[in-house]
């Protein structure tokens, strides 16, 4: 398995985990979406739309479109689940598609990120791989916090194994994404 092939399976993984995430977080009530919680973001909705903005400082840089940190304003842009669940499919799939575009050398360019007060310079096969961490870091922190509602945390590590391909077969194929 190359490097591309990794980073594919990330970013599916990224928007397959996001999907089951946000279609449980669309079953909570407003109030328990603002309540506060245990966690680095005091509440559920509060990470995820830290999750959905730093995605798209990350996709802005990858794809060179120049908003840079601009999208961090408004701190929190949703405050209803099945809007933050729209944009972060957008996202995801922009990602996808960004990720499925590269070519074997592409992984070494280099990617301008505005940091405010510097440019930092990094290699787009890095700054993926940290965007799919900062992913899994802060869905993880969701997770946690819907262990205390009603919702059961939706699992989110069935996804590279083959065997469990049937346990997300129908989420892949809504999705568009492949059935591997």
């Amino acid at each position: 398995m190359d490097a591309l092939s990794i980073l594919r399976g990330f970013a599916r993984n990224n928007a397959w985990a996001n999907h089951r995430l946000h279609v449980a977080c669309a079953s909570l009530s407003q109030a328990e979406l603002d309540a506060t919680r245990t966690s680095f973001f005091p509440t559920i909705m509060k990470t995820l739309n830290h999750i959905l903005i730093v995605d798209w400082y990350y996709v802005d840089a990858l794809a060179r479109e120049g908003r840079g940190r601009e999208v961090f304003e408004p701190e929190e842009p949703f405050s209803d689940a099945a809007l933050i669940g729209e944009a972060q499919r957008r996202v995801d799939r922009k990602l996808l598609a960004f990720v499925e575009a590269l070519e074997s050398d592409d992984v070494d360019v280099d990617v301008k990120l505005d940091r405010g007060d510097h440019i930092q310079v990094e290699r787009v096969g890095d700054v993926l791989l940290h965007l799919f961490e900062h992913q899994i870091h802060h869905r993880g922190q969701v997770h946690a916090m819907l262990a205390g509602t009603a919702v059961k945390p939706p699992q989110l590590d069935e996804f590279f194994l083959r065997e469990e391909l049937p346990l997300r077969r129908r989420e892949l194929e809504e999705l568009g994404l492949p059935l591997v």
